[in-house]
């Protein structure tokens, strides 16, 4: 390891042309997963990123380092299925004994969740976000296209018996598939102390069969549990605005929705995504990144690398999701041919 260390004091974000601050990264550590859903991967074959170009653990952790010494707080493990990479809790144990990192969290399916959670917990992860769709098995197989929901929930109980609070469900609603079960997803939530993100279905990756008229958009959501509980309040976040707008029902019950396509919040965003060979993306929808593992492959010091950082965030002006929404006859984002030239570009990929 070079000698760029972390400040002691927590650092001034760098910001971005907009003025946005760089606080949130999301580091993918596989593209692979164990499961093909409709929303992300719906395709049969995929072109998958060249094993030798998968960053090592060593070089994850000396990137985030960096990141951290820019003003990142938040680190957020991804895939794919981040899960399926092995060894996981040594990058765990070395993210976690970072000072910069103050919030560290995991997202996955949930399939291997059973095994890992507790190793995970003792290894310093804070969070965990499990994706969860529907509660019912046949329609599971049917989007999934794989996997068993009983596996699942098997890891969802396993949250509890490791000690994890404030772990998340994120909902993707599709309309005509599972927008009718919005209220027993949170109805399950509530009942197992969990947040429930109901995320719109959106346009990005491999959502290659992505359709405006598959969209449930917030404000029906908001609707339908305001018809089945009787109310709900917005709750107030401060600060910098976390994707998912926050809401409570009267007995307490705190829940989410995601609307980055109706209603982007692109101009609050600081969140990036460094891909599993090192593809650092500054927004979701963009077309390219800067290729981080060839500096670091090449010889690159902290510093040197802390500036090409730097200076990529304070040009950034990304804002994706906005100008989706200014798209005439909105289709998806990249067709087959296109994710097949450059897998970046997929949603399993960049790391949702």
């Amino acid at each position: 390891m070079t000698g760029y260390m972390a400040q002691p004091s927590t650092p001034t974000p760098v910001a971005d042309a907009l003025g946005r601050p760089l606080q949130s990264l999301r580091v993918s550590v596989t593209d692979r997963c164990n499961l093909r859903c409709r929303y992300c991967m719906p395709e049969e074959e995929y072109v998958w990123l060249p094993r030798q170009s998968i960053l090592s653990y060593e070089e994850t952790e000396r990137l985030v380092r960096v990141f951290g010494g820019l003003g990142v707080a938040k680190v957020r493990i991804t895939g794919g299925e981040p899960l399926l990479r092995r060894d996981l809790v040594e990058l765990v144990a070395a993210l976690g004994a970072n000072p910069s990192i103050t919030d560290l969290a995991l997202t996955t399916n949930g399939l291997l969740l059973s095994r890992h959670a507790g190793p995970l917990r003792e290894a310093g992860l804070g969070r965990i976000t499990v994706s969860l769709d529907t509660l019912r098995p046949e329609r599971f197989q049917e989007f999934a296209r794989g996997g068993r929901l009983a596996d699942v929930m098997a890891g969802l109980d396993a949250l509890g018996e490791a000690g994890f609070a404030g772990s998340k469900l994120n909902v993707v609603v599709v309309r005509g598939f599972n927008d009718d079960e919005i209220v027993p997803l949170l109805e399950f939530g509530r009942v197992r102390g969990l947040e429930v993100r109901f995320i719109e279905y959106m346009d990005v990756g491999g959502a290659t069969r992505w359709s405006p008229d598959d969209v449930v958009p917030r404000a029906e959501m908001l609707a339908r549990l305001g018809t089945h509980f009787g109310s709900w309040e917005p709750v107030p976040e401060p600060g910098d605005r976390a994707p998912a707008e926050r809401f409570t029902l009267p007995d307490g019950t705190v829940f989410g929705i995601v609307a980055s396509t109706t209603e982007p919040f692109c101009r609050t965003c600081g969140r990036s995504r460094l891909t599993a060979d090192g593809m650092w993306l500054r927004c979701l929808y963009a077309d390219a990144g800067t290729d981080l593992k060839k500096y670091v492959r090449e010889g690159a010091t902290d510093e040197e690398l802390a500036d090409v950082i730097a200076e990529a965030w304070r040009g950034r002006s990304d804002r994706g999701a906005e100008e989706r929404l200014a798209v005439p006859n909105r289709g998806p984002l990249y067709r087959l041919e296109r994710l097949r030239r450059d897998p970046h570009r997929e949603m399993h990929t960049r790391g949702g």
